[in-house]
């Protein structure tokens, strides 16, 4: 999850003091099952009013550690991209989301119901590492594509891709886990083929 206080000023640090938060939080996950902003606070050497500019609650900040620490950081899954074209590159990071999204699914919906509960004024914004890692991935493919093509590319493929995308899949659509992801990796490939195809 990104959280708006950090996208803008100093941002470097910033990303620094939330991952800090973040890893004193997991580190009191390990002994105990839950927590307060207080705690972290104090584990992590800040003010709870730091700690609060990031995370609202400190049920947000539990869920959102337990799966930091599931998940890769972007650029490490965009390193591990085997790919040498738009398509097989976007549809190998679908693949890592969606099995975690998948492997994981009670507490991403866990996660998802918190965050979307949450009326505090900490704005909150998810699915930041979809969206990084696809930049990372295809930021020098396709020189072809206009940025314009390749920002919309970017956020249509989000889409297909983490737990929402199985919300959908699933409860709306009554699709199981195979069946959702195999319809996910149809559209993925439809839709870049008729963005490749258009550009020509």
């Amino acid at each position: 999850m990104r959280n708006k206080y950090i996208e803008s000023g100093r941002s470097k640090q910033k990303y620094h003091t939330r991952e800090k938060i973040l890893s004193a939080a997991q580190q009191l996950l390990q002994s105990k099952t839950d927590f307060t902003l207080e705690e972290v606070a104090q584990n992590a050497k800040l003010s709870r009013a730091t700690v609060y500019r990031y995370y609202s609650n400190s049920d947000a900040l539990s869920a959102e550690a337990v799966l930091d620490r599931l998940t890769k950081d972007s650029s490490s899954i965009a390193k591990d991209i085997k790919g040498d074209d738009v398509l097989s590159r976007c549809l190998e990071i679908q693949h890592y989301y969606n099995n975690l999204a998948l492997d994981n699914e009670a507490a991403f919906r866990k996660y998802l119901s918190i965050v979307l509960t949450n009326t505090s004024e900490v704005e909150q914004v998810r699915g930041g590492r979809r969206v990084e890692t696809l930049k990372a991935t295809l930021e020098n493919s396709n020189p072809n594509l206009t940025t314009k093509d390749k920002t919309n590319l970017i956020h249509a493929a989000s889409i297909l891709m983490g737990i929402e995308a199985f919300i959908v899949t699933k409860d709306v659509c009554g699709l199981d886990n195979e069946n959702s992801k195999a319809t996910l990796k149809w559209a993925m490939e439809m839709m870049i083929k008729g963005v490749l195809k258009a550009d020509k």
